[in-house]
Parts: C-alpha cells; sequence; structure tokens
C-alpha cells in the first residue's frame, strides 16, 4: 500500500509538472499552437475572436512550426493577405461601378486605404520579426484604424459599405495580431 501511495503522489507530481511545462512552453512561446496562442491571445484581449483567430492562423503554411513569436508574424502576414485581397475587391467593384457619384468615391477611397493597411501588416511583420514589439503593435492598431477609415467613406457617402466583410476581418487580424504580441516574452 505504501508503495501504491508513492507511485500516486509521483503521477501526481508528473502531471504537475507536464501542467507546468506547457504552461512555460506557451508563455515563452515554444510549442505553441493556433489553438494555444489564439487562446492565450483571448485572455489578453477579450475582443479577439478565438474561432476567427485559430481559423486563419491554422490555414497559413507558417503556422506548423511556429512558436508565439512566429505566430504574432503570421497573423501579420495574413493581415497582409487579408488587406491585398480587400484592396482587390474594391478595385474590382471600382471597375464596375458607374461614372461619378458617392458609391466610386468610397471605392477608390477604400483601395487607396487598403493598399496602405497592407503596408501596416507589412511593417508590423517586419518590426515584430526585429522583436520590436511595441512598433508591431503601433503598425497593427494603424491598419485597424485603416478599416475604420473604409467604412467611414461610405456612411459619409450615406451608403452601406459593400466591403464591410473585408473591414470586419481587418480589424479581426489587427486585433489578433496585437494580442498575440502581446504574449511574445
Amino acid at each position: 500500500m505504501h508503495t501504491m501511495a508513492r507511485c500516486a503522489s509521483r503521477r501526481v507530481a508528473a502531471a504537475a509538472a507536464v501542467v507546468v511545462a506547457v504552461a512555460l512552453a506557451v508563455s515563452s512561446g515554444v510549442g505553441a499552437t493556433p489553438e494555444t496562442a489564439c487562446r492565450a491571445a483571448e485572455e489578453e484581449d477579450r475582443r479577439v475572436d478565438y474561432g476567427f483567430c485559430v481559423s486563419r492562423l491554422s490555414h497559413h503554411h507558417d503556422s506548423p512550426d511556429a512558436d508565439t513569436w512566429g505566430l504574432a508574424k503570421v497573423a501579420a502576414d495574413v493581415g497582409v493577405c487579408i488587406a491585398g485581397d480587400a484592396a482587390y475587391d474594391a478595385k474590382a467593384m471600382l471597375a464596375s461601378a458607374g461614372g461619378g457619384g458617392g458609391e466610386r468615391a468610397a471605392l477608390e477611397r477604400c483601395a487607396e486605404l487598403y493598399d496602405r493597411m497592407g503596408s501596416a501588416f507589412a511593417a508590423a511583420y517586419d518590426d515584430i520579426n526585429r522583436r520590436d514589439y511595441a512598433a508591431g503593435k503601433e503598425k497593427a492598431g494603424e491598419a485597424m484604424s485603416l478599416a475604420r477609415r473604409c467604412d467611414g467613406a461610405f456612411a459619409d457617402a450615406g451608403l452601406p459599405s459593400p466591403l464591410e466583410r473585408q473591414s470586419s476581418e481587418s480589424v479581426k487580424i489587427a486585433v489578433v495580431c496585437t494580442a498575440i504580441t502581446s504574449l511574445v516574452k
């Protein structure tokens, strides 16, 4: 019986060691997964959409081997892709839009803003890569502001934005990028 108690005690100690190791791995970035990073990001910032975070980061080719630092860069790179797709969408809508008017002006403005947003996310990636986390988070925040300004261009014209989904996803990935970057130690 005494031997069984010692074995049980060792199992409890081993289980506790595993929990501590996992917690340290996530906080130091070693062995992070999109799921663990997104859960921690959600705890860091309640604006993080966990499902969106996991979905977008999991589909990136660098995610399987990334630590927390790498996933922060992945989030910035996903932001570049989302902004590029949104700029393409705005330009395609612009090509089929009529002559003048508020819609055309708003689409022109959004195409420009999404191009700038792509550059802001690329700068965030570079800053995070250089481990200048404050600058990376600042650039992700700039990208978020640019997305909101696109929606504002349509609101100013008194029109619903046909780019609402793109703006929403841009804001979501900027929040994810900022929150995961805050986790990097």
